[in-house]
């Protein structure tokens, strides 16, 4: 099973191509316009030499940022005209927002620029750029109510430039999307696609249309999600002629957005196609030369990711298939390359979604270290998970509800029910996401079932999931896990039969989609019960293939549990059948299991880190004590 389906937060909607840091573009552009009257060709060579010296000094290593701003306040002594003033205020704005932590001084500026580039006319350029810049300082400082009428001013000045207009719609369109307000996100993002189609740019209507689709595969709206695909892959993405790394971008955003599509749904079997369609294109992209875009279209001046972004993307999505279809060895492989990629680009590149996409393989890999039976790995790298999220308020709200169920996770592997049932309770608190919510109740479920006497509670839960009517989510994987968890119950009140029914619906259904530990996990369950019935010869074969699949994943608990059954079959099954079957193989390989558990079990509880299980409230903490040991025994976990 999968920690509840993550949304990729891809909405990092498009960004242009090129980005003006570079301060001696604006002036190129401002003395070749042919703009300025003669009278100002005097000031031209002061503006151009404390505008080189400004560069310089910016462009230093380590970057002079306060001398950089020294020589553009300088611009100010000379009076000079509309424009150097409207621009020069853009620049300082910008150095003063990107480069230090003076943001009123560099909100001042860039309102200034925004204020007086509206009285020049044909100034697009500084306008836009000043609104833009100004809009993300608001939501720096939690001013969204000035960001938003800033950025819908700007958008209806600019109906006649069509990368601003564009540009700015985006970035409203983000800007409501991290507000959770996905309905005007949407909605203009269809005003996008509208415009874009008008001024001739099908490259950037697909980048508004694949857009809208993403946050309608949020919002769960499949009816409208489909036929918007259809449209974006079959006719305009495959009708587009334009730059060949463009075109590859779009059909990998296309396809990331399939594949999680069918993720989502819990689907790993029918994923496969997309998937390989997906890494075939990016092999595709990564063979091609990252020529300079320039377009004739303005309006095509926008990408989705940049190429290294997109490669780390489809590691990801990768590492989310292969964890939910039980191949964990491949699974940590892939998360191992992505892992590699994402270090080296963040020493180069501080892009928020770097640390989204870390956060999210992260979460895949401490899960597969439980299955595979690294709990003390996992620990550390749930730590890891809580640092990255110190670092970033919005990172932690996004991942708060995640972070509390690996919690959960790692409290069941350590026999911690308690707190397992805790951390469970604070995920389900912070989550909105229905999915994850299953997954959680799920789990929780599991807990009561193993406590034995919260009856009242369980049944509670059990009928918010009931996978016979009314299930809460369509995913395929959640359902198969809903109906183990109602034979696991089943098994421990004794009704058998009924038992037998739930496992063999979870078979049916998991061997449909290749869910292997599901798979696992009901064979050795079905074993169990044949093997109280009395049924040897019937248990025996349910739970060799479940031990040779759980070797295969590999799921070290599962293996542990068949090869205690295996072993007791065995000897039974000599005393039944007069055979010869020797049960010592089994019984090494049992012993083998509880040594590797007990030494994993004691290292992790013995971690510093351990004592984050007693955390379910506020930020995760910056320090965390040391404690005596492990408080639980092997015993207690079989």
């Amino acid at each position: 099973m999968e920690l509840g389906r993550r949304r990729l937060r891809l909405g990092d909607l498009p960004e242009r191509t090129w980005q003006p840091g570079n301060l001696a573009i604006p002036l190129k552009n401002l003395l070749l316009s042919g703009k300025m009257a003669s009278n100002v060709e005097a000031p031209e060579r002061w503006y151009l030499a404390l505008l080189g010296f400004a560069e310089h000094f910016r462009t230093s290593s380590p970057p002079k940022i306060r001398l950089c701003v020294h020589c553009l306040q300088a611009v100010f002594q000379f009076k000079p005209p509309q424009r150097i003033e409207a621009r020069t205020h853009l620049q300082l704005g910008s150095v003063l927002y990107h480069h230090t932590k003076n943001s009123e001084l560099a909100r001042s500026h860039l309102e200034k620029a925004w204020f007086i580039s509206q009285q020049v006319p044909q100034f697009e350029d500084v306008k836009f750029e000043a609104a833009s810049i100004l809009s993300e300082l608001f939501c720096q400082q939690n001013l969204v109510d000035s960001a938003k009428p800033l950025l819908r001013k700007a958008i209806q000045i600019s109906q006649q430039t069509p990368y601003w207009h564009c540009r700015l719609l985006f970035q409203l369109a983000q800007l409501h999307t991290l507000e959770k307000d996905l309905v005007s996100a949407c909605d203009l993002l269809g005003v996008g696609a509208e415009y874009a189609r008008v001024v001739g740019s099908e490259y950037t209507r697909a980048l508004f249309l694949l857009s809208k689709g993403m946050l309608l595969l949020m919002e769960r709206k499949l009816g409208e999600v489909h036929p918007l695909l259809t449209l974006c892959g079959g006719t305009i993405v495959e009708n587009w002629q334009g730059n060949p790394i463009q075109k590859e971008s779009l059909r990998v955003f296309f396809l990331v957005l399939q594949v999680t599509h069918y993720l989502d749904a819990g689907q790993v079997k029918s994923v496969k196609p997309c998937l390989k369609q997906l890494q075939q294109c990016i092999q595709t992209i990564s063979t091609l030369h990252d020529d300079e875009i320039l377009p004739s279209n303005p309006a095509d001046l926008f990408h989705w990711l940049p190429k290294e972004h997109m490669c780390v993307l489809v590691y990801l999505v990768t590492v989310m298939h292969s964890m939910q279809a039980g191949y964990l060895e491949k699974a940590q492989k892939y998360t191992d390359k992505a892992l590699m990629q994402l270090e080296k680009l963040k020493m180069l590149d501080c892009s928020p979604i770097l640390s989204t996409f870390q956060v999210i393989l992260l979460e895949h890999i401490i899960m597969c270290r439980l299955v595979t039976g690294h709990k003390a790995t996992a620990l550390q790298e749930i730590s890891q998970v809580c640092q990255l999220c110190q670092q970033s308020p919005r990172l932690f709200t996004n991942h708060a509800a995640q972070l509390h169920t690996l919690l959960g996770l790692y409290c069941i592997s350590v026999n911690c029910m308690d707190n397992a049932e805790a951390q469970f309770t604070t995920a389900l608190r912070l989550t909105t996401h229905q999915e994850l919510w299953t997954y959680i109740v799920t789990n929780l479920a599991s807990v009561y079932i193993r406590e034995g006497n919260r009856h009242q509670e369980l049944y509670s839960l059990l009928e918010r999931i009931n996978p016979d009517h009314n299930f809460p989510v369509s995913s395929h994987c959640l359902r198969a896990a809903a109906f183990y968890i109602r034979g696991l119950l089943s098994f421990f009140q004794g009704r058998y039969n009924e038992a037998k029914r739930f496992l063999r619906e979870t078979l049916k259904m998991s061997n449909a989609e290749d869910l292997n530990r599901l798979t696992a996990c009901s064979l050795v369950l079905l074993g169990h019960i044949f093997y109280v019935l009395g049924n040897h010869r019937e248990s025996n074969n349910m739970v060799v293939p479940a031990m040779q699949l759980a070797s295969k994943i590999p799921d070290m608990s599962v293996q542990l549990w068949s090869s205690a059954l295996a072993f007791t079959e065995r000897n039974d099954l000599n005393k039944a059948l007069g055979n010869n079957i020797d049960a010592h193989e089994a019984a090494q390989m049992h012993q083998n299991f509880s040594q590797q558990l007990l030494q994993d079990h004691i290292a992790a509880c013995s971690l510093p880190e351990h004592n984050l299980i007693s955390w379910t409230d506020g930020p995760p903490p910056v320090q965390i004590q040391a404690q005596n040991g492990p408080t639980t025994s092997l015993a207690s976990l079989l």
